[in-house]
Parts: structure tokens; C-alpha cells; sequence
């Protein structure tokens, strides 16, 4: 039918039409190519512990080399426990000049024949952990700068501490074949001891005042046949005032703290008003309890 004259004929454009396909999306599971860093991470971990636990052992060797010099003097031909002690030291790598230093210290001079003087920091740590360093040194200034380092690159600072602590005499005692704690009560009460115990190895130890420690050496001694191993003066935390290791993370972080501080040559102890919380695990209370004084 031909169009009606005088009408025109509009040719609209279609609108072009998009057709999307979507396709499906693939997932691919590509397994990790093993960088290293874990294995890297738990060696390290390992060389650190291994490294504390070192630097742990030689702290003690010095510290019971120096008791058995200044306790029986420094000749090891005349002084059995000193001569113990540099054998089971060598064999555990304890060098020569160390060996010589802790049987100095004992005789209150350093190797090389200056006279040592006594010095305690306090301090406070995380988590209200009250800390007091004691140190013999021939380096008073050296020595307090070094050990205030040390607590203030730990989050702690020197503070006084020391109200939080009482000072207390002990006396231990070689073990003795039918000599335990219940035997040695008596005789330690008549010589003036406030308590009596049992270390791990069997000895009695007794706790005393400051000024009683000769008196109650000599006088358990002489009763029950004893030979003194050790006379000393020790900081003690007062009861009400220790704080809890609430768990492993602050464990470790007064670990690492101690691992430090003993690593110091001077440092001879360092004692801390803690005890143990409900959630903490046993062993790594016993880690932390190993680097105490006590």
C-alpha cells in the first residue's frame, strides 16, 4: 500500500541491544611456596632459649664459684666444693678467665685486684613487679647506669623497691645422712633460727635474722655435726606485697628481663616480690623461678 501523499514516514533507530555473557569465574588454589620465615622464626626461637639457658647456667657457676671461695677460701687444693665447682664449670665451657673472676669475687676484689664494693638497685617492672638488683663492683657509676639500662629497655624503671622486701639471714648446711628438717628444729630454735626447711638436694636450711646468721652456723653446726655451706643475707619479699605472674606473656617478659641482668658480671642476684597465678603453667613458673634469688 503506497503511503498517503503528504505524510511522511519516520525511520526510528532501533536501539542497539547489549548482550553480556558472563562467564564462569574460576578459582585456583595455588599451595604456598615455603619462604623460609617459620622455619627461620622457630630457629631462632630455639638459639634464643638455648643462648638464655646458657648465659642462665654460667650466672649460677659464678655465683656458687664465689660463695664456696669466700666460704672455704680461694685454694681449690684445700677447698673441695671450689674444686667441684671449676670441674663440672669447665666441663660445661665455663672459660678460664670467668673461673677466676667468681673465685676474686669471692674474696670481695675483681680479677685484677681491685676491691669490690656492694651496691643494690631497685626498680619497678610491668605489672607492679617490684625488682632489687645487688651488685659487687669496682665500678659503683658503671654498674647503677648499666643495670637501670637494662630495666628501663624492659618497661621498667629505678624506682624504690625496696619497702616491698625485708632482709632475712640464712644458713644452709651440707647434707648429712639422718639430719633432716624435723631432726634439726630443736637445735636450730635454741641457736636463735625463726624457720626451718629442706632444699631439693636434701640440705637444712635455716632462715634467722641479719644479725644471728654466725651464731646459728656455729651453733646447728656444733649440735648436729654440720658443715656450713653457706652463710648470707638475702632479700626476701614481704608476703602482702607480692604480685601475681598473672600468665606466660608476662612470665616471660621478667625472663627476658633476668636473662639480661645476669648477663652483667657484677650483677650477683636479683630478687623480685612475685608468686604465681592461678592460669600460669607450672613449668615456666619454675623457669622464672630458676633465675630468682632465693
Amino acid at each position: 500500500m503506497a503511503p498517503s501523499r503528504g505524510l511522511t514516514t519516520l525511520l526510528l533507530p532501533l536501539p542497539r541491544l547489549r548482550l553480556h555473557h558472563r562467564l564462569p569465574r574460576r578459582f585456583t588454589t595455588t599451595p604456598p611456596h615455603p619462604s623460609g620465615h617459620n622455619r627461620w622464626s622457630k630457629i631462632k626461637h630455639d638459639k634464643l632459649k638455648t643462648d638464655a639457658a646458657k648465659t642462665r647456667q654460667r650466672a649460677l657457676f659464678a655465683h656458687e664459684i664465689s660463695l664456696a671461695s669466700k666460704t672455704s677460701g680461694p685454694d681449690p687444693t684445700a677447698n673441695p666444693r671450689l674444686a667441684d665447682l671449676i670441674t663440672k664449670a669447665k666441663r660445661e665451657g665455663f672459660v678460664k678467665a670467668s673461673i677466676e673472676a667468681a673465685i676474686a669475687r669471692g674474696q670481695g676484689r675483681s680479677r685484677g685486684g681491685a676491691q669490690l664494693e656492694a651496691l643494690t638497685v631497685e626498680g619497678i617492672l610491668p605489672g607492679n613487679v617490684g625488682v632489687l638488683v645487688e651488685c659487687e663492683t669496682d665500678g659503683k657509676a658503671r654498674s647503677l647506669m648499666e643495670v637501670r639500662m637494662v630495666l628501663k629497655s624492659n618497661g621498667g624503671s629505678a624506682s624504690p623497691s625496696s619497702y616491698l622486701f625485708t632482709k632475712r639471714g640464712r644458713v644452709v648446711f651440707a647434707r648429712k645422712e639422718g639430719v633432716d628438717g624435723e631432726s634439726a628444729v630443736e637445735a636450730a630454735l635454741e641457736a636463735g633460727a625463726t624457720d626451718v626447711e629442706v632444699d631439693g638436694e636434701g640440705r637444712a636450711v635455716l632462715a634467722c635474722e641479719t644479725g644471728d646468721v654466725k651464731a646459728v652456723g656455729e651453733g646447728v653446726g656444733a649440735a648436729l655435726g654440720l658443715q656450713v655451706v653457706r652463710e648470707e643475707i638475702l632479700w626476701e619479699a614481704n608476703e602482702e606485697t607480692r604480685v601475681e605472674v598473672r600468665d606466660a606473656r608476662h612470665a616471660e617478659e621478667l625472663i627476658k628481663v633476668l636473662d639480661e641482668l645476669l648477663e652483667d658480671a657484677s650483677v650477683r642476684g636479683v630478687v623480685m616480690n612475685v608468686k604465681r597465678g592461678d592460669a600460669l603453667d607450672g613449668e615456666i613458673w619454675k623457669e622464672l623461678q630458676s633465675r630468682v634469688a632465693s
